[in-house]
């Protein structure tokens, strides 16, 4: 089952072999991204702010030196999400009033990126305080899907995923707390990871408005929210990983063929249109043609209605960090305690499901991209669905099943759907036990083969 692919450019690995080779130089490889992104950014508008004097400038100094063992990206020129510090570069989350806010020094993340080799040319586009799935703000203007533009690429990472997708960079680093790292990946035909919570340091990745209270790394990492790569294959989101984590990622090296797989594509109060039912559908025929053994429903599933109120509750909570919420009351401590409460009952119950099943199979949002929304959120209008009109934040169930329970995610492209006479990529997500990033990534990989032979 093919899907649509917008460019053949290499990948970061791939660059990074050819630079390893004497094939090309880092500057070779830096000029020819800016030369890309020249070409199609005027009607994409992934890039939020270009820094490429500076990534030249990098490029040419490491042309003359040579890669150290620890550099698997060396020469790699990719870009980071808006909201990421990076020294010399604003960091407004979308906002006017933040357009001037210049980062003094580098996220931690991007730190141990620089280490690796990569050269960052840029900052990609985001919605105000990422929180939407668009990519459109005051300061830097609205990001179009590269397959449709009068589409959304997802967001809050949808400049990221537009980005990676287009071809004007092999890889990105985003953030997800509400499927900001799946939804622009399933949206924009590419491959992305949610991580588990808290394995990639999101240090230097806090809003402007927290600028005022100390020097811009704060050691809060938020409930919930996570950094996860976006790429073109599943060997550079493994790479990516292994660089971004602070902790030591194992794998079981196990086959796929001797895995057992739970499906989930119903979900109390958030139906899943057909454009990718029908999808991922055929992905799961291809997967049990192949002798994969798959369940379509299981006792041991968590009661789905009640994780998504607690993790709407909680992301309501953690997003506006205790202020009052949509209905202008604001939580007690006692409230959080029972939310954390919960959360850590719900992932006992996944645990327990893990040990029947190596991965579940779920779709990343119930829509393909959807078309721009003017003048508004996603989350405060509709999504449609099988003809009718459904609210937005009904969606972020499929976001949510691996979110609240602090679950790894990967998402792939399995293929493409028609919606409204578009045809779209649609993505498929794979979720596993907590710390089992690289077996997620491996399995996704392993589904990718089956599926497109």
């Amino acid at each position: 089952m093919a899907y649509p692919s917008l460019t053949d450019k290499p990948g970061a690995l791939e660059t990074a072999a050819t630079i390893r080779e004497g094939k090309i130089s880092p500057s070779e490889a830096v000029d020819a991204a800016i030369v890309r992104i020249g070409q199609l950014d005027a009607h994409v508008n992934a890039l939020a702010v270009p820094d490429f004097e500076r990534a030249v400038e990098t490029a040419r100094d490491m042309s003359e030196g040579s890669p150290g063992p620890n550099q698997p990206l060396y020469g790699v020129p990719m870009t980071i999400k808006e909201s990421f510090d990076v020294a010399g570069l604003p960091s407004c989350w979308g906002h006017e009033a933040f357009a001037d806010n210049v980062a003094t020094r580098d996220a931690k993340l991007v730190t141990q990126l620089k280490a690796a080799g990569a050269i960052i040319v840029g900052k990609s586009n985001i919605p105000p305080d990422l929180s939407d799935w668009q990519s459109n703000n005051p300061v830097y203007g609205r990001t179009n899907n590269p397959h449709d533009h009068d589409r959304s690429p997802g967001g809050s990472s949808g400049g990221s995923a537009a980005a990676v997708a287009s071809g004007m960079v092999p890889c990105e680093f985003g953030t997800d707390i509400g499927g900001s790292v799946r939804v622009p990946a399933h949206f924009c035909g590419v491959w992305g990871h949610k991580s588990t919570w808290g394995i990639i340091s999101k240090h230097g990745h806090d809003h402007p408005a927290m600028s005022s209270q100390g020097p811009g790394h704060d050691g809060h990492d938020g409930a919930l929210s996570i950094a996860g790569p976006l790429a073109r294959n599943a060997q550079d989101l493994a790479a990516l990983m292994k660089i971004g984590s602070t902790v030591p990622l194992l794998s079981s090296q196990k086959s796929l063929k001797s895995c057992r797989l739970l499906v989930v594509t119903d979900y109390p109060g958030s139906p899943v249109d057909q454009s990718v039912l029908g999808p991922i559908e055929e992905a799961v025929s291809a997967l049990e043609a192949a002798g994969i053994a798959i369940d379509r429903s299981s006792d041991l599933l968590p009661d789905l209605a009640a994780q998504q109120g607690n993790y709407m509750r909680m992301l309501n909570v953690a997003m506006a960090r205790g202020g009052p919420g949509p209905d202008g009351n604001r939580a007690s401590a006692t409230d959080w305690f029972d939310l954390l409460d919960a959360q850590a009952r719900n992932e006992l119950e996944w645990e327990a499901l893990f040990e029947t099943y190596d991965f579940v199979l779920a779709p990343p949002a119930p829509v393909l991209a959807i078309p721009h929304i003017e003048g508004g959120r996603v989350f405060e209008d509709t999504i449609h669905v099988d003809g009718a009109d459904i609210a937005g934040p009904s969606g972020l169930a499929w976001a949510g099943i691996a979110t609240f329970p602090n679950l790894p995610a990967t998402v792939l492209p399995i293929g493409s759907g028609v919606d409204r006479g578009a045809t779209l990529p649609c993505g498929l997500q794979v979720m596993g036990p907590r710390f089992a990033d690289l077996d997620c990534i491996a399995a996704a990989d392993a589904i990718s083969t089956i599926v497109h032979g």
